[in-house]
């Protein structure tokens, strides 16, 4: 039997309650996003004073980081001219995101989704991704 297992509202509600708070604290107004194993958006967030042009990216960076079953930040150094992921950033109709601040989500050795954050710096968007994941 084949069974599947995906984030909740209930879940993405926590992961990005727990995103807001971490955000707050380092003065990063964020957009968090969170998507259910299948990619598929499951809630948004975008704090006051957060980028507008973050929004996709936050979005997508949760799904590029389900999609390659890895954090977007560990795609950066592979995405370069001459390495072997060079162009990966042009598939999936653009939405690959290969800079921090997307994170798996997993349970057990299952993929349940992922969470993507945008606004700040790279290191702001993964400490705010970090604090998310680490709510589930």
């Amino acid at each position: 039997m084949l069974t599947l297992a995906s984030l909740s509202l209930s879940d993405a509600k926590r992961i990005i309650n727990a995103a807001e708070a971490k955000a707050t604290q380092i003065g990063s107004p964020s957009n968090v996003a969170v998507v259910d194993a299948g990619g598929n958006l499951v809630a948004h967030v975008r704090m006051d004073g957060a980028q507008l042009a973050s929004i996709s990216h936050s979005i997508n960076k949760a799904f590029t980081s389900l999609a390659c079953k890895t954090a977007t930040k560990d795609l950066a150094a592979d995405a370069q001219p001459g390495a072997s992921l060079y162009g990966i950033a042009n598939s999936v109709d653009g939405r690959i995101i290969t800079f921090a601040g997307g994170i798996p989500l997993k349970s057990g050795d299952a993929f349940v989704g992922a969470v993507g954050v945008s606004g700040g710096t790279a290191d702001q968007d993964q400490a705010v991704a970090e604090a998310a994941v680490a709510a589930l």
